[in-house]
């Protein structure tokens, strides 16, 4: 195997632990990046406190061959840890969770409004904002607002007045959308910014939502676990997912 997917060609996704990271290393190109996403893979850089906790945590499993340590990245490869949690959690695009008392306050007059893909550099800056620890580094910021440029990552943003009020960004792999991070300045708007981009996504010919983590909050989004085996054979599907409307839409029609 040639290109950016070498990287990966003795990583055995299928057969790496579930429930911490598959693999160190590697540089954090755009290419890497979106090769890792089509193996259901997706980073988490480090800060010097995090790599040296990976380090110390998890060297012993490196040295056994149970944790990968892939070629290529700088001189720390403890800094980027790829992962794919078994089992995975994920949401149909019409799966998205709104809620009653948000789709009444939809209904009724919030006069928000939506759109995909017209803000994604002030939808990835305010994810970053204030996160602990700064996952969201300078150089994965850089090589996702490439896979924007290329049309492989998305953003939907949620609009009142003129003001950025929520917003999720991620990366679409074939028939899978992988959710990496969201943010709201007023409270729902994360939510809404989830289920508008599911919408335009399942339009666009997607057939499955990515959650990544498993956590209260994205369950109360919609999402299931479903075995890595499976969410890996859905990944890898035959796929036909065209561009997603990025028309401003009132917020109303989600309700």
């Amino acid at each position: 195997m040639s290109g950016p997917g070498a990287v990966f060609e003795r990583l055995d996704v299928h057969r790496a632990p579930g429930d911490g990271p598959v693999a160190f290393g590697a540089e954090l190109g755009a290419d890497v990046l979106l090769a890792a996403y089509g193996r259901g893979l997706f980073p988490m850089p480090a800060d010097d406190y995090a790599s040296a906790f990976n380090e110390a945590r998890f060297e012993e499993a490196v040295a056994a061959g149970e944790v990968a340590l892939l070629p290529g990245g700088d001189d720390d490869p403890y800094a980027l840890a790829w992962w794919s949690p078994d089992p995975r959690p994920v949401i149909a695009p019409d799966g998205v969770r709104v809620g009653s008392r948000l789709a009444r306050r939809l209904r009724n007059g919030l006069r928000w409004r939506t759109s995909a893909d017209r803000a994604f550099p002030q939808v990835l800056a305010a994810c970053a904002e204030g996160r602990q620890p700064p996952w969201l580094t300078a150089r994965l910021r850089s090589s996702l607002l490439e896979l924007r440029e290329r049309g492989a990552a998305h953003s939907a943003e949620v609009w009142e007045g003129e003001e950025l009020i929520g917003g999720v960004f991620g990366v679409s792999a074939g028939p899978v959308l992988s959710l990496d991070s969201m943010f709201h300045r007023r409270a729902d708007a994360g939510r809404v910014a989830v289920a508008d981009l599911a919408a335009r996504f399942a339009a666009a010919g997607g057939r499955l939502l990515d959650a990544q983590w498993d956590t209260p909050h994205v369950r109360t989004l919609g999402a299931g676990l479903v075995p890595r085996e499976r969410y890996l054979a859905e990944l890898a599907a035959p796929a036909d997912v065209g561009p997603l409307a990025t028309e401003v839409l009132p917020a109303a029609r989600l309700g």
